[in-house]
């Protein structure tokens, strides 16, 4: 069977040339006699492969000298509880952008350990949209602000960076990671979960600034301490070695590219394919504000719940899979991370075209 175009938010598609070599040295990694999946994490080779994975991600995302990056495990779902555990230090209070379901999950996990509030929140209008956010709209006694750069199930991102000020900011930036150039300066901690844009889910990355680690309380489990990760380089405990190869692998795959900022120019050009019919269309639109449309995460939806599920069979069989939105959302989402080739947004769209043609004018709308 022939590889099919992957829309999935995650786990999702990874780049050909990394499954290639992935495939070539399953068997025997370089010189070693065996798989990374036997290898142990205490070897001279396998600390070159976690050495080198971070120091490409230190080279991508032009993280600097004053930030460690973590390889860690549990997802961001984990970090929920992990940032406010060793964050909040001060006040115990910390403000949280909501502005979807992560969000919220996010917000729920940090209300077990402090003070939170709700700054702003786009649930007026369904997460359609992202609040602005102006620094006076920030509590100044916050030990860190918290934002979702990119809502997976809504389809939004920040535009914007917002200027917290002296407070920390803390992102989940799962599924747009890698995807456009950011300054990690203007955060105090990103986190992300990898099976978005970095390889096959089981690591999550953790950009830290020093000044935020070994702040966690003396009941802090050790394996929620950031500053027992940053001591151990990352091999506490046995981490997910063979996904942190394969991280190693895209991150490889993404400076031959060209990059962050290569592909990046690649993802606009793939969402403008999408979004441009999407405006045109008479029978698919998108809820999202054009504001804050995502690069990664396009929901739609055609006129009717009965023509959604006909799309979804049809583009299955033509080889277009997990189109299906989020069960809180409905309709279809495409996400179109970093490793989707551009030939599969245009064949999404060509797909779409010849879909509204038959349904709307041959008349079978009006049959539905």
């Amino acid at each position: 069977m022939e590889r099919v175009y992957n829309f999935s938010a995650g786990p999702s598609v990874l780049p050909i040339p990394v499954l290639e070599t992935a495939q070539k040295e399953m068997i025997v990694y370089k010189n070693s006699g065996m798989s990374v999946m036997e290898m142990s994490h205490r070897s001279s080779d396998y600390h070159t492969i976690i050495s080198e994975a971070q120091s490409l991600l230190r080279e991508l995302m032009n993280i600097p000298h004053n930030y460690k990056v973590l390889f860690l495990q549990g997802g961001a779902s984990l970090q929920f509880s992990m940032i406010p555990l060793n964050l909040l230090r001060n006040s115990k209070k910390a403000d949280y952008i909501h502005t979807g379901s992560w969000s919220k999950k996010a917000i729920s996990e940090a209300k077990k350990f402090g003070e939170i509030r709700i700054a702003a929140s786009s649930e007026d209008k369904q997460f359609t949209y992202i609040p602005d956010i102006s620094p006076d709209m920030i509590d100044p006694q916050a030990d860190y602000i918290h934002i979702t750069t990119n809502n997976t199930i809504e389809g939004t991102v920040y535009s914007n960076i917002p200027n917290t000020g002296t407070v920390p900011l803390v992102a989940d930036m799962s599924s747009n990671i890698l995807s456009e150039v950011i300054d990690v300066s203007q955060f105090g901690v990103i986190y992300a979960g990898a099976q978005k844009n970095i390889g096959p889910a089981g690591v999550t990355v953790v950009i830290i600034r020093n000044d935020l680690i070994g702040h966690a309380p003396a009941f802090c489990p050790a394996m929620l301490d950031y500053r027992i990760h940053d001591e151990n380089d990352s091999l506490y405990n046995t981490p997910p070695t063979y996904g942190i190869y394969m991280a190693k692998l895209v991150f490889e795959w993404l400076k031959d590219f060209g990059g962050v900022s290569a592909i990046e120019a690649l993802n606009r050009k793939k969402a403008a394919l999408l979004y441009d019919f999407l405006d045109e269309s008479k029978l698919f639109s998108s809820p999202v504000e054009r504001k804050h449309r995502s690069l990664m995460n396009i929901p739609f939806s055609a006129a009717t719940d009965a023509l959604n599920m006909i799309f979804l069979k049809e583009a299955a069989a033509a080889g277009l899979v997990n189109l299906k939105g989020h069960r809180t959302v409905g309709g279809m989402r495409a996400s179109i991370y970093n490793a989707m080739p551009i030939e599969g947004v245009q064949a999404l769209v060509q797909f779409m075209k010849a879909f509204e043609q038959n349904h709307i004018y041959k008349g079978a709308l009006s049959n539905v």
